[in-house]
C-alpha cells in the first residue's frame, strides 16, 4: 500500500536534490517509474518577459540542458496558448492535474495536432500522439510552469494518477521557481563577469599596463618588475612622492599569474585611524556604532588577487600586527569576529618614508619591516631620468587632450624642452603631468611652453639635487620632534596645568592619540 508521506518525502528530496534540472528530473524520473506508467517527464516553464515557453525533457534518448542559452525547443506564445487551450478541448481536469489519454483525443483536430509538430524532436517520429499527465504549478497565483508525464499507450492515466501528482504540486513547484531563479542568477553573474573583463582591459588601456621610460630610466626597475612579477613574495617600493610607485605595483600585478583577479589598492594615510582595521579587515554586524551589517574588508575583496598598500608607513601598530598575520599566515578576523578567514592575497606595499628609521623609532614593527623588504624596488626621482621627459610629456598631453575634449593634440613651443629639462622636479612625474594639464588650459589651442618653470628655476639659485644620504625632515618629524621637547620641557606631564596639552593648545585626548600613533612613550618616568 502506498505511504503517501513517504511518497511526499521522496519526491521533495528528488526534485530538490540539484539547481540542474537535468539532474533533478533523471533523479526524479527513476523514482516516479514505481508509480506511474511514464516513458518520458518533462518541465517547463514560463519566462519572466512571457516571450519565450521553454521545454527540459528526461528520458529517452535526448536530455536538454536546463541551464543552457538554448533550451531543447521553445514555443512562443501563440503556440502556448495553443496548447493550453488543446489541454482544455482534449482531456479532463482534476484539481490542477489535466488528463489527456489518446482515446480522448484521437479525434482533435488538425489544428491542435500542429501543436506537437515542433516536438518532432523529442517525441518518436510516427503518427501517435502522447498521453500525458500535467500538473499546473503556481507560487502565489503566479504561473512558473509545469510539469508532465508522457506516456504513448491508450489509455495510461486515471483519476489515482492525477490525485497521486496533485500531492506533490507545492515541493515541484518550489523547485521550478528555484531552478529559474538560479538559472537568472547564473546569467546575470555571466553578464558581470564579461562586464568586469570589459573595465579591466579599458582601465588597462586607458592607464595600466605602459610604463613610460621602461626602456631608459626605469630600464633597472623594470628589469626587478620582471624577476618578481611571477613569485608570490610581498614587494616594497620605495621613492619619492610622485615617482609613479601605483604605476609600477600595476605593471607587476598585470605581469603575475594574478593578473585575471582583482588588484585593490588602498590609501592608508587617507583612511582615519578609527576606520582603517574595518578597512582592511572588514567588520562584524554590531561590531561598532553604525555597523548595521557585516562588511567585507578589502583583503577579502582581493582574494586571489593582489593589495597595493600605499604609504604603508600610516598604518596603525594595530593595523600592523593584523598584516603581519595576513603576510606570514595568510588568516585574519574580521572586526567584532572570531571566526578565521583564509585568503590568498599578494601584497605590494609603498612608501616614501625611511621605514628603516622609524623601526628605530619604535614607529614600525621591526618583524613587519623584515617581512616586508624581502624584494624592495627603489623608484628613482624624475630628476635623476630627465631623459623620459620627452616620452612622459608626448603620453601626458595625448591622454589630457583627450581627457578634456580638445579637438586637436598641441605641439610644443620651441623652448619648452629646454624649459623642462632645466628644473628639477621636486613632484616628480606627480608635478610633471599637474603642469601639463595647466598648460593645456592656458594655451588657447597654441604651442604648450612652461615660463613658469624658469621662474621657479630663478627664484631657487641652490640646487634641489641632493646625494642619497643627505634627507628633508618631513612633516610629520618635524611634529614628533616637537612633542618630544614640549614633553620634557613639561617633565613628561600631558594634561593638566602646565601640561603639554595646555602648551601645545590641543585636548589632551587629542595628544595621546598623537603620541600612540607616533610611538611616543608618555608619563614622567619615560622623560630623562
Amino acid at each position: 500500500m502506498l505511504n503517501e508521506n513517504e511518497f511526499f518525502r521522496e519526491v521533495t528530496l528528488r526534485v530538490g536534490s540539484s539547481l540542474n534540472m537535468d539532474e533533478a528530473l533523471q533523479n526524479l524520473m527513476e523514482y516516479l517509474r514505481r508509480f506511474f506508467p511514464l516513458e518520458t517527464i518533462f518541465l517547463d516553464y514560463q519566462e519572466r518577459d512571457g516571450g519565450v515557453y521553454s521545454v527540459s525533457f528526461a528520458g529517452g534518448n535526448k536530455f536538454s540542458i536546463f541551464d543552457n542559452e538554448k533550451p531543447l525547443f521553445f514555443v512562443d506564445i501563440e503556440r502556448k496558448q495553443a496548447l493550453e487551450q488543446l489541454l482544455e478541448d482534449s482531456g479532463f481536469k482534476i484539481g490542477d492535474v489535466f488528463i489527456i489519454n489518446q482515446l480522448v483525443h484521437e479525434a482533435v483536430s488538425e489544428k491542435m495536432k500542429a501543436v506537437f509538430d515542433m516536438m518532432r524532436e523529442v517525441i518518436p517520429p510516427d503518427e501517435v500522439l502522447p498521453s500525458i499527465l500535467s500538473l499546473e504549478l503556481e507560487i502565489k497565483d503566479e504561473h512558473v510552469g509545469r510539469f508532465g508525464i508522457v506516456n504513448y499507450e491508450k489509455n495510461p492515466f486515471t483519476k489515482e494518477h492525477a490525485r497521486l501528482l496533485q500531492l506533490v504540486k507545492e515541493p515541484m513547484a518550489l523547485a521550478m521557481s528555484n531552478a529559474r531563479r538560479y538559472r537568472e542568477l547564473k546569467r546575470l553573474k555571466d553578464i558581470l563577469d564579461d562586464d568586469n573583463r570589459a573595465m579591466r582591459q579599458e582601465l588597462e588601456r586607458i592607464s595600466g599596463n605602459q610604463v613610460i621610460g621602461a626602456d631608459f630610466g626605469l630600464r633597472h626597475v623594470m628589469e626587478l618588475v620582471r624577476q618578481a612579477a611571477p613569485l608570490n613574495n610581498p614587494i616594497l617600493l620605495l621613492g619619492e612622492t610622485g615617482t609613479g610607485k601605483e604605476v609600477i605595483a600595476n605593471a607587476i600585478h598585470l605581469s603575475s599569474s594574478r593578473r585575471d583577479q582583482p588588484m585593490v589598492r588602498v590609501q592608508c594615510g587617507a583612511i582615519p585611524d578609527t576606520l582603517l582595521d574595518s578597512e582592511l579587515f572588514g567588520h562584524e554586524k554590531g561590531a561598532f556604532t553604525g555597523a548595521f551589517t557585516s562588511k567585507r574588508g578589502r583583503f577579502e575583496r582581493a582574494n586571489g588577487g593582489t593589495i597595493f598598500l600605499d604609504e604603508i608607513g600610516e598604518l596603525t601598530q594595530d593595523a600592523q600586527v593584523k598584516l603581519l598575520r595576513v603576510l606570514q599566515e595568510q588568516e585574519f578576523e574580521r572586526l567584532g569576529g572570531n571566526k578565521t578567514i583564509k585568503v590568498d592575497v599578494r601584497v605590494i606595499a609603498a612608501t616614501h618614508r625611511n621605514l628603516e628609521q622609524m623601526v628605530q623609532e619604535g614607529r614600525f614593527r621591526e618583524d613587519l619591516w623584515y617581512r616586508l623588504n624581502v624584494f624592495p624596488i627603489q623608484l628613482p626621482p624624475l630628476r635623476q631620468r630627465k631623459e623620459d621627459i620627452p616620452s612622459l610629456i608626448a603620453h601626458f598631453v595625448s591622454r589630457k587632450s583627450r581627457e578634456m575634449g580638445l579637438p586637436n593634440i598641441p605641439i610644443l613651443a620651441r623652448k619648452a624642452l629646454d624649459q623642462l629639462n632645466s628644473y628639477d622636479w621636486p613632484g616628480n612625474v606627480r608635478e610633471l603631468q599637474n603642469i601639463v594639464e595647466r598648460a593645456l588650459i592656458t594655451s588657447n589651442g597654441g604651442a604648450l611652453s612652461f615660463p613658469e618653470l624658469e621662474r621657479s628655476v630663478e627664484r631657487s639659485p641652490v640646487p634641489r639635487s641632493m646625494e642619497p644620504e643627505e634627507s628633508i625632515s618631513t612633516l610629520e618629524d618635524v611634529i614628533v620632534e616637537h612633542i618630544r621637547k614640549v614633553l620634557v620641557t613639561c617633565h613628561g606631564r600631558v594634561e593638566g596645568e602646565g601640561g603639554a596639552a595646555e602648551v601645545l593648545n590641543i585636548n589632551p585626548s587629542t595628544l595621546r592619540a598623537r603620541m600612540r600613533k607616533y610611538g611616543i612613550a608618555f608619563g614622567r618616568n619615560v622623560m630623562v
